[in-house]
């Protein structure tokens, strides 16, 4: 018996969001005092309402909001979902959602952050009118590889530290021991900065037993990177984070063995077209996978699953500057995903001066943090929070 039709998109709603960092976010690549980020928001013509974000980067796929904006403007999206009957229908209209920026990039990745956004907000809409929420949603992907649970569990996110001052950089080990993290990522190849001298100081406070792993954001030249990285081995990191530029990332192939630390990618894994370029040329023993660099959920759970299938490492990321939306979907993603290495994301209280939301979705002692229940993304979004970091909105009505 075929089910009901259900409720149809209505409107979609694009808003440029400037989200207020605590404090500048620093790093080889890029230094930036607030984040712009693209929410969506989804009207269902029953009143059901969703959102979801993405967080375009020039330097990383490629978008900026103005792309974002015209290309949700350009498709029927109220045509391409239609009318499902049920949350599992809403899953599978969403695994064949692409956007033509995307399908036309070798890479995979003009359109990610979009895509991310309305993908999200459909799945919030949707999963408020089913009763589903997003983990769900991971359990009805049709992927081959992936580990899932059947019930959410615990997860525990890493710390991090910046490129900053001296004092700083202690006063943060100092805390990250205090408080009971296990692993701590390290920003390296700052302009400026002496990196062995950075590391004695993170590691003699973190003390030996401390996961730390480094992440240069293509900071180094391939004909540099063997002795950038030499110096640094002594402090025992566990792993070396995107240490070259994109351009040149098909040397790992060769420098990856004579690095003397598992590598893994980041700004060079951003569609599916890389993950299968990685795996192929043997440059990477790790995926960073982050839900708007990488396309949203579904994209996302594809990549995972090939870097498992390949025997390949995974780290969970994000980007700094995400509101409770993506913060919300990335815990969804880390709780009923089996597999994942390293867990970034959930910083909300400790990086942003203000949120969308009035739930606080940081997480605890020592990185610790629970499911989200409820339906769609768990959070309620706040309109008037919203609308007071909303720079300029466009509006797609389908009524």
């Amino acid at each position: 018996m075929l089910a009901k039709p259900g409720p149809a998109i209505r409107r979609i709603s694009l808003h440029r969001v400037a989200v207020p960092l605590k404090k500048p976010v620093k790093h080889a690549s890029h230094e930036r005092t607030e984040s712009e980020n693209l929410v969506v928001r989804v009207e269902l013509d029953d009143g059901s309402i969703g959102h979801g974000e993405g967080v375009p980067r020039d330097y990383v796929t490629g978008e900026t909001i103005e792309t974002t904006f015209d290309a949700l403007s350009k498709a029927d999206w109220p045509r391409a979902i239609g009318r499902p009957g049920g949350f599992p229908e809403v899953v599978k209209a969403l695994e064949g959602l692409s956007l033509a920026e995307i399908d036309d990039d070798p890479r995979g990745m003009r359109g990610n952050a979009a895509r991310c956004a309305l993908e999200l907000a459909v799945l919030d809409a949707y999963g408020r009118h089913f009763g589903a929420s997003l983990g769900e949603a991971v359990g009805l992907v049709d992927v081959e590889g992936l580990e899932r649970f059947d019930r959410p569990r615990p997860v525990r996110y890493s710390a991090a530290i910046t490129a900053e001052s001296k004092r700083k950089e202690v006063v943060s080990a100092i805390k990250f021991r205090v408080y009971g993290f296990r692993d701590v990522k390290a920003k390296v190849g700052v302009a400026g900065q002496d990196d062995p001298a950075r590391m004695e100081r993170i590691r003699r406070v973190l003390g030996r037993r401390m996961d730390i792993r480094i992440d240069a954001n293509e900071a180094w030249r391939v004909d540099e990177a063997v002795a950038r990285v030499a110096p640094l081995l002594r402090f025992r990191p566990s792993l070396l984070e995107q240490p070259v530029p994109h351009a040149e990332v098909d040397a790992l192939a060769e420098l990856r063995p004579r690095l003397g630390i598992p590598v893994m990618l980041d700004e060079s894994l951003c569609g599916w077209p890389d993950g299968v370029a990685a795996i192929e040329r043997k440059t990477t023993d790790f995926f960073n996978v982050r839900l708007s660099k990488c396309g949203g959920l579904i994209p996302s759970l594809r990549l995972i699953a090939l870097a498992r299938r390949n025997g390949l490492g995974v780290q969970l990321g994000c980007h700094p500057g995400e509101t409770a939306i993506l913060s919300a979907a990335g815990r969804h993603v880390a709780t009923r995903v089996g597999g994942i290495r390293y867990l970034e994301g959930s910083y909300d209280r400790h990086i942003l001066r203000s949120n969308v939301t009035h739930e606080d979705l940081t997480f605890g002692y020592g990185g610790k943090a629970g499911p989200i229940a409820g339906p769609g993304l768990g959070i309620a979004v706040d309109p008037e929070l919203l609308a007071a970091m909303t720079t300029e909105s466009r509006e797609v009505d389908h009524g």
